[in-house]
């Protein structure tokens, strides 16, 4: 063998083996993902559900009574439960494995494998993502039982759901990135994710708010999922749809480009 030849197969490959996208790296991950929060079924997607069962519960019984027509008081109040599972689940997701990776050290585990920035977002979002729709869709279904869940814009419904999925996963792994202990990480869901959950209509309409409170819950990009998902079952909303739509798309984009930019640079998963 001549000298050339064994320069040539020594040298590094300038490109992956796996061109563009490495598929086999980024459904590995994926999978890794949602087994993850498979294995604790109970934790992960039967507790949501129960919790909401209860927020159903108490709020009919609670308020049903001073309602003219509590069927439809129940038929408001469920798609802003079912999108409030989203919101939690997905962003715990993505957090809380990562934060477990660095905790463990195992995360090493994940940045070794010949996966791009693009590719390790893309698992992690996605495995996000889908935690949020399963208990978005066991939560509809057992909340079926109180009010129909049946969409009447169904483009609504697929748009705002998937949207706020991928949404909370992409913060949950901007906050796993950025805690560097779990007391980190219930200050996010705790004093962040809950109060704007909360304060974005997902248990009453923003019309019951005075003038100045109702300008300010405009701000609240949460407020335009949770209004979005319900439009898409009952047909009716409280802020302009479409303004929502754009909101979504422009937020999502923001966070996207700033998840891959964050990863790209190693800031405390490599360092």
């Amino acid at each position: 063998m001549s000298d050339m030849q064994s320069l040539e197969i020594s040298a590094a490959p300038n490109e992956r083996e796996f061109g563009l996208m490495n598929w086999m790296g980024l459904a590995t991950l994926y999978k890794k993902e949602v087994k993850r929060f498979l294995k604790v079924g109970p934790q992960t997607l039967l507790a949501p559900v129960i919790s909401n069962l209860l927020y159903m519960t108490v709020f009919v019984l609670a308020f049903s009574a001073l309602r003219p027509d509590p069927q439809a008081f129940m038929a408001f109040l469920a798609p802003g439960l079912v999108m409030l599972g989203i919101l939690n689940n997905a962003a715990a997701n993505s957090s809380s494995s990562i934060m477990t990776g660095k905790m463990m050290g195992s995360i090493t585990d994940v940045l070794m494998p010949p996966l791009s920035y693009f590719e390790l977002a893309l698992g992690w979002i996605g495995g996000a993502a889908t935690r949020g729709i399963l208990v978005a869709i066991v939560t509809s279904i057992a909340l079926s039982f109180f009010a129909p869940m049946i969409p009447m814009k169904l483009w609504a419904v697929l748009f705002f759901g998937i949207s706020a999925a991928f949404m909370m996963g992409m913060i949950g792994v901007l906050s796993g990135i950025w805690a560097e202990k779990f007391d980190q990480l219930a200050v996010v869901n705790q004093f962040i994710i809950l109060p704007l959950s909360f304060l974005s209509g997902t248990f009453y309409s923003i019309d019951v708010l005075p003038a100045s409170f109702q300008k300010l819950i405009l701000f609240n990009p949460l407020f335009y999922l949770i209004d979005g998902f319900r439009y898409g079952f009952l047909g009716t909303s409280d802020g302009p749809i479409m303004t929502g739509v754009i909101v979504t798309c422009v937020i999502n984009i923001i966070l996207f480009t700033l998840v891959l930019n964050v990863i790209k640079s190693g800031w405390r998963i490599k360092s």
